[in-house]
């Protein structure tokens, strides 16, 4: 099904800035984008996700593949190919880009019906912005044989600039993820008691998340002295710690937090190590605010915790967090994941969104673990489910009696 709406309308009920967008796009010298993620489709359609394809990509002997064109300054001529199902959705809520097509969309199919678009619009754009990780082989090489003369080049960090503030929607369902997750580990913490196993609080955490509106994603999860933290049969037992590492998703937002818990009562030298990863939190917390320079932030974190008598054990850590986790800004290239500090010495700005975590894997206490998702508000920062940074006592009965 293919549909046109009027280029007024489409202008004006654009729902990013398109300003911005072509402003990076100019600096990257792209002249059109082709988005094919599932969540920037969702941000540049204005929050629209497949219900179809909500969990999962495969279908038949190919794949799901959406495809948003966007020319540089010219939404009028922005076009996007869904799925079949999508046109149930686009009735009740109809899609911004003036053409629409939404029919079979495996993924030659998808980009094809892309390439017929700008064929016909007679484009003949010198670099093409695609997003590299999120593009299949048989796609991209159909894009380079259709554009032979056009380089096609990366747009990830284009797209994940133009995410990198915050509409007040945005932060409104990150913070209800946030606290969320904060509730639901609460609730787990406080309905388990000794003899309870890794897999059993997974499973209870995810009704919790699924019951209070939630997607449940994924639970990393520690117990006793171990650091593996894979859900598994392992018993929680009395006097044991645990962490509980959980991203909960809301309309596509992630609510990303760990907090700790305990069967019985802390230590002294248990109350010690879990108030060293907070005075590391709350650091780099307070650096938080418009104009601070990425790496700044990044640096009061780590101060605390070069000092700290557990520093051969610690690991600090500040990244972006939104539609996806370890989005911009990104603060460093410290991380297990590969990427690199694009915005260390960059300021921030009100409306971004951090995520601050401290880890701390002792040898012979165990794991123990704070995370915390942060605001950049206009005058300083606002931190997102703001409570049960201690040791979260577990029930006193043995599970299942």
């Amino acid at each position: 099904m293919l549909t046109g709406v009027k280029h007024q309308d489409a202008v004006s009920s654009l729902p990013f800035d398109n300003h911005l967008l072509d402003h990076l796009m100019a600096e990257a010298r792209i002249d059109v984008a082709l988005t094919t993620s599932k969540h920037n489709v969702q941000y540049l359609l204005g929050g629209h996700r497949t219900f179809f394809f909500d969990h999962m990509e495969a279908m038949g002997p190919s794949r799901y593949l959406p495809v948003l064109a966007y020319p540089r300054g010219a939404p009028e001529q922005a076009s996007y190919v869904g799925h079949g199902t999508e046109r149930f959705q686009h009735a009740l809520s109809p899609f911004w880009t003036p053409e629409v097509y939404t029919g079979p969309a495996a993924s030659t199919e998808s980009m094809q019906r892309t390439i017929d678009h700008l064929q016909r619009l007679g484009l003949k754009p010198r670099r093409i912005g695609v997003e590299w990780p999120f593009l299949p082989a048989d796609a991209a090489m159909l894009l380079q044989k259709s554009f032979p003369d056009s380089e096609i080049v990366d747009s990830v960090l284009v797209l994940e600039r133009l995410r990198a503030r915050k509409t007040p929607e945005e932060l409104r369902k990150l913070r209800l993820a946030t606290d969320t997750v904060v509730d639901s580990m609460l609730a787990v913490i406080g309905g388990h008691g000794p003899g309870v196993t890794k897999q059993e609080i997974v499973d209870a955490l995810r009704r919790e998340e699924t019951n209070r509106g939630l997607v449940f994603e994924y639970c990393l999860i520690t117990a006793g002295q171990s650091l593996n933290r894979a859900p598994s049969p392992q018993k929680w037992q009395d006097g044991e710690i645990m962490s509980i590492d959980s991203g909960g998703n809301y309309h596509g937002y992630i609510g990303d937090i760990c907090r700790m818990a305990i069967q019985g009562e802390p230590d002294a030298e248990l109350e010690d190590m879990l108030a060293e990863l907070e005075t590391a939190q709350r650091a780099a917390m307070r650096a938080i605010k418009p104009g601070a320079v990425g790496a700044e932030v990044y640096e009061a974190g780590l101060q605390v915790v070069n000092k700290s008598r557990y520093a051969d054990h610690l690991d600090f850590l500040v990244h972006g967090i939104g539609l996806v986790s370890h989005e911009s800004p990104r603060l460093t290239n410290r991380t297990r994941d590969p990427y690199k500090s694009e915005d260390a010495r960059r300021p921030l700005e009100s409306q971004m969104v951090l995520s601050v975590e401290t880890t701390l894997q002792h040898p012979r206490r165990g794991f123990i673990k704070l995370e915390d998702t942060v605001a950049v508000t206009e005058i300083g920062h606002e931190v997102y489910g703001d409570r049960a940074h201690g040791w979260n006592r577990a029930a006193t009965k043995v599970s299942g009696q």
